[in-house]
């Protein structure tokens, strides 16, 4: 585990590059920007390349009988290549195993393993979970991406599950409970939620904590105790919108456990994902921050705008009374959420009437979208926990801000 953020957090909206982490990585003495660019390339030099090869093999030729078998069950039950090579990619591939060589280092943690979607990695670490402890009981802090509140609450995965807000967990826990889920900032209102606390309250329960609008840019919840670290990598991860993918960054034993679900599910990444997500990172600090400055600017312009009621973004005055920036996180982000005066039918005209903005779910990626969560990605949550109808989620890109607020105005304006 990486050492406290607190100590390398600088102010609530500085992006300066952290202190390298001193969980083991590759390249120790790095600060974040070196680091993004070069984790997960070690091996290059001696394969006498630059850039990192794509492979896209669907199996391996074996050495022979007793080594390929012996490197299957390796594989097959959570551990690593042997001697007898990577047999077969829903097992291991090496393409894949950069990418998720590169998270783990800017995660600050031992491992991460690197799923075919975000729900993917979801759903294996569920599943891991209850086999791991041979508790059935999960508990969910919501707000969470309805996606995963959805899976949570259809109990297709054989769970049963207690949501809470952050100050429940501790109510909530009982000795069955095999996972605690979290997401700050969370979906799609941008609360924040003090990770510390909520490891505290669970009591030795393993925290997973949605990490996918923060990025290792902005927060480590391994720093803060967190057991497990999510990201929908097709999200800021990837950054232009090509390519889908999940990954969990944890410890080797976890690892090890989420290889295991993955390689009977067959649910491993695929390579060429893997190779574009992995290309993502070196640019990711870069983006992170410049996409950050744009919503800030969006954030105070939209304050100010006729037809909008309130505007949830943690970088505005009042919106982090607990401290959490510049504490837990090392600034607000790049995601913007704004309530309408005129409800549900003034939310669907602006997502209808941009022309910069895509209206389109996702988000993390270059360019600028909008959608509308309760007819969207929160639509399968029951109606008492579902965000207000009369809500946007704005993913701001690497436009020009004045260009976004023109388009936003049009947008808003009264017919």
């Amino acid at each position: 585990m990486g050492p406290n953020a607190d100590s390398d957090a600088g102010t609530a909206h500085d992006l300066t590059p952290a202190a390298a982490p001193t969980a083991p990585t590759p390249h120790p003495a790095l600060g974040l920007d070196s680091l993004a660019v070069h984790a997960g390339r070690d091996d290059l030099t001696a394969a006498g390349v630059h850039a990192p090869p794509l492979d896209l093999s669907s199996t391996n030729p074996l050495p022979g009988v007793e080594a390929g078998g012996e490197a299957y069950e390796a594989m097959a039950t959570g551990g690593h290549p042997t001697a007898g090579g990577h047999v077969y990619a829903r097992l291991w591939n090496p393409t894949v195993a950069r990418f998720e060589a590169g998270l783990a280092a800017l995660e600050h943690t031992e491992e991460a393993v690197a799923f075919a979607s975000g729900m993917a990695a979801v759903t294996a670490t569920v599943l891991a979970a209850q086999s791991e402890s041979g508790g059935r009981h999960v508990v969910a802090v919501r707000p969470l991406y309805g996606g995963t509140d959805h899976l949570l609450g259809s109990g297709l995965l054989g769970t049963e599950t207690t949501y809470c807000s952050p100050d429940g967990v501790a109510a909530s826990v009982r000795p069955d409970t095999c996972l605690v889920v979290v997401e700050t900032p969370a979906n799609p209102t941008l609360d924040l939620v003090d990770i510390a606390a909520v490891v505290r309250a669970a009591a030795g329960r393993p925290v997973l904590v949605d990490n996918t609008f923060a990025t290792p840019v902005l927060q480590n919840p391994a720093d803060h105790g967190a057991t497990l670290v999510l990201h929908s990598a097709t999200k800021y991860l990837g950054g232009h919108g090509d390519a889908v993918g999940g990954v969990v960054a944890t410890d080797a034993g976890w690892a090890a456990a989420l290889r295991r679900v993955r390689a009977v599910t067959g649910g491993i990444l695929h390579p060429l994902a893997g190779y574009l997500l992995h290309r993502g990172l070196p640019t990711l600090p870069v983006r992170m921050r410049a996409q950050q400055e744009s919503a800030e600017k969006m954030a105070g312009w939209l304050a100010g705008q006729p037809g909008v009621a309130e505007v949830l973004y943690p970088g505005l005055p009042g919106t982090d009374p607990t401290g959490l920036l510049g504490r837990q996180m090392r600034g607000p982000g790049a995601m913007v959420t704004i309530r309408l005066v005129g409800g549900y039918d003034a939310a669907a005209r602006v997502a209808e009437r941009v022309r910069l903005f895509t209206h389109a779910v996702s988000l993390g990626g270059v360019d600028s979208l909008v959608q509308l969560p309760a007819a969207l990605t929160h639509r399968p949550v029951p109606a008492d926990a579902r965000p207000g109808a009369d809500l946007l989620r704005l993913s701001i890109g690497l436009e020009d801000p004045a260009d976004l607020q023109r388009d936003l105005a049009q947008a808003l304006a009264e017919d």
